[in-house]
This record gives structure tokens, C-alpha cells and sequence, in this order.
């Protein structure tokens, strides 16, 4: 099974649809957030945009610590820097996967904190996982959007706004 070009193929998918949602994402609503406990809206935009990175950081490295500074989320402030983070993301994690071989995938890779060792998968479970994040997060995006009243385009088929495929 070519595992990789699998991967290739959903992540373009899940491109595709995220850049659908992105492309109606709404000015002016950033800080909005349907509850006190909920992330505001640009910063969950942003958050989406960039775990399209992640297979090539899983890809490359072994490990992230959140504690060493290894990531520091973006602040974005814009439709266009919304998708222009989706773009470059998005070729990354291409690049990473073409550049991968199947047996890269049975390596590990780690969350941590400070050394602490927060979440463990092969780098398979971490590309599956990050896949996994993409679809939740946009859920949650296409709620605050329902909820502002914006139409939501079809994400595995129609929407009740967009009947085509």
C-alpha cells in the first residue's frame, strides 16, 4: 500500500475544502467567539491553517516542545494572510510527503512539554492525527460561521447552502 500517496491525496482534499471555507472567511469577525470558553474566530482560523505544516515538521523532526519555543502560532490578521498561510503550508506538507519514504512513516514523533513527553505516535498516527484536527477544527469554524449567518460551503457534499458537490 502506498500509504504516502494516500496521504498526498487527502491532504489535497482537505486543501481544497478548508480553502472553500477560508475564501468566505468573514472581516471584521475575528475576535468572535460563541462562548467565553471557545477560541476566538481568526485565531481557530489561523490554528487550521497551520496544522496543514505539521506532516513536514513531523516528517523532519522526532519531536515538538512546546516549553523550548519550538512553536510560536502565527498572529494573523487577514483573509489574504489566512490563505496565503494555507498556500505555503499546504505546499509544504506536499513537498515533505514526496520527499518521504513509506518507512519514515514507522518512525516515532512526540508532543512535549518541557521534556515531558505529552502524546507519542508514529509518524503516521501524527500525519493521521493532524488529518484528524484539520476536519475538527473546520467543524468548529463552519459553526461560528453558522452562527454569524455565513453561508457554509459543502465540505464531503452539500451544505444546506451550497447543494452541488
Amino acid at each position: 500500500m502506498d500509504t504516502l500517496s494516500q496521504f498526498k491525496d487527502e491532504l489535497e482534499t482537505e486543501y481544497q475544502t478548508t480553502r472553500k471555507f477560508f475564501e468566505v472567511y468573514p472581516e471584521g469577525k475575528n475576535d468572535y467567539a460563541p462562548h467565553e470558553k471557545s477560541m476566538k474566530m481568526m485565531p481557530l482560523a489561523t490554528h487550521i491553517s497551520e496544522i496543514f505544516g505539521w506532516p513536514d515538521v513531523m516528517l523532519k523532526t522526532s519531536d515538538l516542545d512546546f516549553a523550548k519555543g519550538d512553536f510560536q502560532p502565527k498572529h494573523l490578521s487577514t483573509k489574504e494572510d489566512l490563505l496565503q498561510t494555507l498556500d505555503e503550508n499546504f505546499k509544504s506538507a506536499q513537498a515533505a510527503l514526496d520527499n518521504a519514504k513509506e518507512e519514515n512513516l514507522n518512525d516515532t514523533w512526540a508532543l512535549k512539554n518541557n521534556g515531558h513527553e505529552v502524546a507519542k505516535w508514529t509518524k503516521y498516527g501524527s500525519i493521521r492525527h493532524s488529518l484528524n484536527q484539520i476536519t475538527h477544527h473546520r467543524a468548529q469554524l463552519g459553526v461560528y460561521y453558522r452562527l454569524n449567518d455565513i453561508p457554509l460551503p459543502g465540505s464531503y457534499g452539500p451544505s444546506a447552502d451550497h447543494q452541488s458537490f
